[in-house]
């Protein structure tokens, strides 16, 4: 069974319903022959990656298709004495990474197979463009140390190899990175243009989509069309024909994240945190991203939470998101901000009931 996300993932520039500008000036700048190092940003479900291969079919034609996944051995560390296995997709045109993955040892895979791909001939002998396609997904997560080797392959290779970076924000990308690439910005497309998608979809699917659940389905997706289509068949899967008043199905790891912001306001204690622990390591272990997780959790905290406690919610989310970036073992920083607004709000709801007793 082929996804709707999937099935319906537009595979050129003409057949994309969003952003039809920027489209065309992808198409503009491919016509010219070349293309510089390329950088796009933007938030999830947006269409990065979407353009991308959109890009390279506009480059190579069908060959940047015909994709395979690839195990790489690669060594690490001071004395390069252990290995770690990187997962590559390539085609006969491009080559996709994601160093991110690695943890700490991002700069090795950055350092060491970006420069081996660079350094060999081109995958396709028999293209006309003479350069490799490199990307790289999540930028933005790599190390400062990763983004300074990429730097200075960017540098060196620029006329054999051309990267295509994507990122949700570059506000943690070095300058030098920045400097050398065309930023290309992808913003959220619009509640009215995810629901004309929604809409779109469901003529072709032949099934009856009411424009109050599409509207509904477009705010709850927050921006994220990937997320929309997802939620749409999701609920068609659970109630169809659709019924007046009916409610988008959100995703199950985010009511679950919903009910342990409720669970965190009914009790303060060390069993509830221990409970909550466990809840945490069944996130992870379903490949929910600890970030995402902790945005998540804020963002459902602070709509339950009282007024004068909602901006230290704030505070210690963004607090606790830094030293995620820093920590290796996410759990720990997880548990850590549970237990601050445990702290927090208990201290709160007792300092309330002593004011109301005076």
């Amino acid at each position: 069974m082929v996804l709707l996300v999937d099935k319906y993932r537009p595979k050129s520039f003409d057949k994309m319903d969003i952003h039809k500008d920027m489209s065309q000036q992808l198409k503009n700048i491919v016509n010219t022959g070349d293309f510089p190092h390329l950088l796009f940003y933007g938030p999830s479900g947006a269409g990065k990656k979407t353009r991308v291969m959109a890009l390279l079919k506009e480059v190579y034609g069908v060959k940047a298709e015909k994709t395979k996944l690839e195990n790489k051995e690669i060594k690490v560390g001071s004395q390069l004495s252990k290995s770690i296995t990187v997962t590559t997709l390539s085609s006969p045109c491009h080559i996709e990474i994601n160093p991110s993955d690695s943890g700490n040892y991002d700069r090795y895979v950055i350092g060491t197979l970006l420069k081996e791909i660079a350094q060999s001939a081109p995958l396709d002998q028999s293209a006309e463009r003479n350069f490799k396609v490199v990307i790289i997904n999540e930028v933005d997560l790599l190390s400062r140390e990763a983004q300074q080797a990429l730097r200075r392959t960017m540098e060196k290779y620029v006329k054999t190899c051309r990267l295509v970076l994507m990122a949700t924000s570059i506000s943690k990308i070095l300058s030098p990175i920045k400097s050398r690439c065309l930023c290309i910005r992808v913003p959220a497309p619009t509640s009215e243009e995810i629901s004309t998608v929604l809409q779109k979809v469901a003529k072709q699917e032949v099934f009856n989509l009411p424009k109050a659940f599409c509207d509904e389905i477009s705010e709850k997706s927050e921006g994220n069309l990937r997320r929309a289509l997802l939620m749409l068949e999701a609920s068609k899967a659970e109630k169809y024909p659709f019924t007046a008043g009916q409610k988008a199905r959100l995703p199950e790891w985010e009511r679950f994240i919903a009910d342990i912001a409720k669970e965190i306001m009914e009790d303060q204690s060390p069993k509830r945190l221990l409970e909550i622990r466990e809840k945490y390591y069944q996130l992870i272990t379903n490949c929910i991203p600890p970030e995402l997780i902790l945005q998540k959790l804020a963002n459902y905290l602070i709509v339950v939470v009282d007024y004068d406690v909602k901006h230290q919610v704030s505070h210690w989310s963004a607090f606790y998101e830094h030293r995620l970036k820093c920590g290796s073992r996410p759990i720990f920083h997880l548990e850590a901000f549970t237990a601050k607004i445990m702290s927090v709000y208990k201290r709160y709801v007792k300092l309330l009931s002593f004011v109301n007793n005076l």
